[in-house]
């Protein structure tokens, strides 16, 4: 950050004080490149920059922001004071009073784990590697779709605040998607790779995308003709990139504080969670041990403080299968009274931080992968989501996907397609009976929540897992050309993408729910949308540079 603008935010933050007890600013600055080879053509070619100030001030025990473009002196004292007045006019109808020990003054910087800079990167060489991904799936005529995809997003961001917080951190993303669908009179089949990490243009490996390409056409083809995946009970070992979903969806979600606390209830339901919970549910089986960890190296979501100020560090939510903490940052858990994380992360300069996932891992255990399959006498083995459905509480879900391979007496058998599997989120978790030691990371930029919403980016590392006795059932999916073109509400399909490898039943809540999330198959890389926060902001109306409001 160059002396001016450092220099017009600390005079912006004393013109704060002299009518809140707190203030703070955080700016905000990013790129986001999109490229698209499709069917050997080039398709996509954008980039888009956005940059801002969020500035925030704590008026009788409530917090209130206002957002400008206008980081000047000037702009930034507009700013806190539409943040001032609002806060002053909704303060009596704040959910809970705070002070500014929800905003530590930390100081210290943080950098993405790069080998080399994005901006080393020439378009030409992207566009080399997607060419060579596209021309590697073909090789037949019922290959009718190949795709390759890359995003780079590069963050600046910066804090400062009037109780000494001084922040940098700077972020280099990297998200690269591939697909191959086959089809065959009604029947299409698509296979799809993603990539997904925090690194530089080290990313950019023409020789490990060719090969990736080649294995997802063959693998669609292979789908074409395969059987589809037996009904019934049976146990199922789902692989990393099919667990990403099933943490995000059945861990991540529902121990979110601010939704246990009912802050999304009118968007996006609840969770079946309840405060007691915490320290008393056997979330899962003794094998169970869930981590947020944001300082796991080149995983999409580390960084060293939350926007909120709070140094970021490795906490276990579940521990041998109890529940140990939320995913709540400071607000919330001066709220609940519960343990919490430092996550408290915005989507842009204007947004207000609310409870986000970040890095949410399950940790390894001891298990190679053939030791995982020698235990199933009659199973099925899942790999890439492809679909998925789960109440507004995050508790009954239905999941699909791309690929499955039938296990009989410890051997792998035949590739079969369809594979879906449903369960009840605390019964399924305890039904886990062995963890794979070869964890590999995933993330995606499209995890929604929020209203206004926020669309952030989440990481998540698993490794293989085992579970005993799960439903699986037959899913008829739509043929090739049948898309629905316009997604339902609150329709989300998250795309994980790999980042590196290395070595009691809970009564169902008194509360009915109903299904808020359901799969689309569309033609482009899909949004995740899949929850909402609302309840305890007071919006207020915009101001000439952004939105204004309150977050109680």
């Amino acid at each position: 950050m160059n002396k001016q603008t450092y220099a017009a935010a600390q005079g912006a933050l004393a013109h704060a004080r002299n009518a809140a007890e707190w203030a703070g600013v955080r700016y905000s600055s990013e790129t986001t490149a999109s490229r698209c080879v499709r069917n050997d053509m080039p398709e996509k070619n954008e980039t888009s920059s956005e940059a801002g100030a969020m500035c925030e001030v704590l008026v009788d025990g409530h917090f209130g922001y206002a957002a400008t473009a206008d980081t000047s002196a000037q702009g930034l004292q507009r700013a806190f004071d539409r943040a001032i007045a609002t806060t002053k006019t909704t303060s009596a109808y704040k959910a809970h009073a705070f002070t500014s020990a929800q905003r530590p003054g930390s100081t210290g910087h943080y950098h993405s784990a790069r080998d080399k800079a994005l901006d080393a990167t020439s378009l030409a060489e992207i566009t080399d590697c997607l060419r060579a991904a596209s021309a590697a799936m073909k090789g037949s005529d019922l290959l009718v779709n190949r795709s390759a995809r890359v995003m780079t997003i590069q963050t600046q961001l910066a804090y400062f605040s009037s109780n000494g917080a001084a922040i940098e951190q700077d972020f280099d993303m990297v998200n690269i998607d591939l697909s191959a669908t086959a089809a065959q009179g009604l029947e299409s089949q698509t296979r799809t790779w993603s990539h997904t990490a925090q690194m530089g243009g080290e990313a950019f490996d023409r020789n490990h995308w060719t090969t990736e390409a080649q294995r997802v056409a063959a693998e669609a083809l292979e789908l074409l003709t395969a059987e589809n995946c037996p009904t019934g009970a049976m146990d199922v070992i789902l692989m990393p990139d099919q667990m990403m979903l099933q943490i995000h969806e059945s861990i991540g979600h529902p121990l979110e504080l601010d939704r246990i606390l009912g802050d999304e209830r009118n968007y996006a339901g609840w969770s079946f969670v309840k405060p007691a919970d915490f320290g008393t549910l056997r979330y899962g089986s003794p094998l169970m041990n869930v981590s947020f960890d944001p300082g796991v190296r080149h995983e999409f979501a580390s960084y060293a403080f939350d926007d909120g100020g709070n140094p970021a560090q490795r906490e276990l939510l579940i521990e041998g299968g109890m529940l140990r903490r939320g995913l709540g940052a400071l607000e919330s858990q001066a709220r609940s009274g519960l343990a919490g994380v430092a996550n408290f992360r915005s989507a842009s300069w204007n947004r207000a931080p609310i409870d986000r996932m970040a890095n949410l891992n399950l940790e390894p255990g001891t298990s190679t992968l053939d030791e995982l399959i020698a235990q199933v006498e009659n199973g099925v083995l899942m790999t890439t989501n492809r679909s998925w459905s789960i109440d507004d509480y995050r508790n009954k879900f239905q999941f699909g996907c791309e690929r499955g391979q039938l296990i009989r007496n410890g051997k792998l058998g035949p590739v079969v397609r369809n594979p879906n599997y449903r369960g009840v989120t605390v019964d399924f978790w305890n039904r886990l009976a062995g963890v794979g030691k070869d964890t590999v990371a995933y993330g995606t930029p499209y995890c929604g929540k929020g209203e206004p919403s926020q669309v952030i980016r989440v990481g998540h590392a698993s490794p293989p897992c085992l579970f005993k006795g799960v439903k699986c059932l037959e899913v008829q999916h739509e043929p090739l050309h049948q898309h629905h073109t316009k997604p339902l509400r609150r329709s989300c399909q998250p795309r994980f993408g790999a980042t590196h490898q290395h070595r009691g039943h809970h009564p169902e809540p008194e509360r009915g729910g109903h299904a808020v999330c359901a799969f689309q198959r569309q033609p482009r890389a899909p949004e995740h949308r899949c929850a909402a926060n609302g309840a305890v902001a007071a919006t207020a109306s915009p101001g000439p540079h952004g939105p204004a409001g309150v977050h109680a």
